[in-house]
């Protein structure tokens, strides 16, 4: 499998608990994909020292914790609330078991949604297929972007969309969206 950019660093030890985004993933402000994501280092100095990640012993991969627990989510999905913080919660096995280019896509897939929330958009709108919302199109966007520069193949990249809440249909919706070749 590819591996992330050598500027990455992943703390693999962390313990379970809210942490500094830096702590988890020290040096991340600084490196190629933080500029090619936030340009503008004074808010790139923001967005890394304000947002915490929260280990949980929760099997579950990344997300950006709600500040208010979204309507309707309590019989589906029952989400850490962060109602102080951009938080992104993460699964201790992921975190700790996960191939490192994984947990690099995730992220910063991750951190897309932590800059639209603060620019005031809904990430949890429930009436939009979650492969259809503008939020999830471009953060899935910039990760595989990412993943490409590095030279992750088509076959790699459609294993990274695959996720248990969509359907096949669904899924190949997500591949065409985004320019992910199907399988033959």
């Amino acid at each position: 499998m590819v591996e992330p950019p050598r500027d990455f660093q992943i703390d693999r030890t962390v313990p379970i608990g809210r942490h500094p985004i830096t702590t988890a993933f020290p040096g991340i402000e600084s490196t190629a994909t933080a500029r090619r994501h936030l340009a503008d280092a004074s808010e790139r100095k923001r967005l890394y020292a304000e947002t915490q990640v929260d280990i949980v012993p929760e099997d579950v991969w990344m997300y950006v914790a709600p500040h208010a627990l979204p309507k309707g989510m309590r019989r589906r999905w029952s989400p850490r609330v962060a109602p102080d913080a951009d938080c992104i919660v993460i699964g201790e096995s992921h975190l700790r078991e996960s191939p490192a280019l994984i947990v690099f896509l995730d992220i910063f897939h991750e951190l897309c949604h932590v800059l639209q929330r603060r620019a005031g958009r809904e990430l949890f709108d429930r009436k939009v297929s979650y492969v259809r919302r503008s939020t999830e199109i471009e953060a899935y966007q910039f990760a595989l972007d990412e993943a490409r520069r590095l030279g992750v193949d088509n076959e790699t990249l459609r294993e990274y969309l695959r996720v248990e809440w969509v359907t096949e249909a669904e899924l190949e919706e997500l591949y065409r969206t985004l320019g992910v070749a199907a399988p033959a």
